[in-house]
């Protein structure tokens, strides 16, 4: 059991350290520099300036509601969430679409994943790890990461024959194959995967609260508690428009990719 717990000490003390780091950056930026450069993204990502205007305005309004602070904490922990669900739904998805037994063997679990009410997770991830903003990273990427499976899987298994053919006709081995032809391809699924698995996991900020994430979920949890509705709503309006933030930014950054790719 020491091992266990040792393990689990481990994994638990190396996220801490990223969400701090992240955190703590985000927190010293000036928000007049963090606006620019939220709006520098959402030009970058969609070439459009009223996109980049709207996009500052989203944050500037998150200021002027007095959740600053929450909303650098909520991103923290959505970015880490997110990165994670990444590095571990990619590789499933690449896996799935390249040997049906894996995809056949995914496809419950990852049913499961998504029918199992979300503040279920919170119940192991406060057993083994308790409470804070670690359980709450590692529940929100078991409830966010299945978008990004199935999409992966999905989108690689779309890719046109006669690309990979062609690739394969020119002496691609299978890595330069998936690298330089089937990612490539599938990115624009990719991006809808990340854009899911992103609004999941602002989707778990609320529940998350309720085992000490903090951030604007916490606002929101405050005002339930106290019965202020006041307090609530802003709560939920801080929300709502980081959602909108980064809904807007990854759905333009996928329509670019796909319009890259001719379709």
């Amino acid at each position: 059991m020491v091992v266990y717990g040792d393990g689990f000490q481990a994994v638990s003390d190396s996220l801490l350290v990223v969400l701090v780091a992240i955190e703590q950056a985000l927190r010293a930026v000036p928000p007049v520099v963090f606006v620019a450069a939220v709006a520098a993204l959402a030009f970058a990502a969609g070439r459009s300036l009223r996109l980049a205007a709207a996009m500052a305005a989203v944050c500037w309004f998150v200021g002027a509601l007095g959740l600053w602070d929450q909303a650098m904490q909520t991103v923290a922990i959505v970015l880490v969430s997110v990165a994670i669900s990444v590095l571990v739904g990619l590789p499933l998805g690449v896996l799935a679409a390249k040997r049906a037994t894996v995809r056949a063997g995914l496809a419950p679990l990852l049913d499961l994943m998504q029918t199992i009410p979300s503040f279920v997770y919170l119940i192991p991830a406060a057993m083994l790890f308790g409470l804070g903003k670690v359980p709450a990273i590692l529940a929100t990427v078991v409830y966010a990461t299945p978008p990004l499976v199935r999409l992966t899987d999905l989108g690689i298994r779309q890719v046109d024959a006669a690309a990979t053919e062609a690739a394969r006709a020119f002496g691609a081995s299978p890595r330069q194959l998936l690298w330089g032809v089937e990612l490539p391809l599938a990115l624009p699924a990719i991006m809808q995967g990340v854009n899911q698995t992103v609004m999941m996991a602002l989707g778990m900020v609320v529940i998350a609260s309720m085992i000490g994430a903090r951030g604007v979920g916490e606002t929101v949890l405050l005002g339930l508690q106290r019965g202020d509705a006041g307090q609530g709503f802003v709560g939920g309006l801080g929300i709502v428009l980081l959602a909108v933030a980064f809904d807007r930014i990854t759905q333009a950054w996928g329509r670019r990719l796909q319009a890259g790719r001719g379709g």
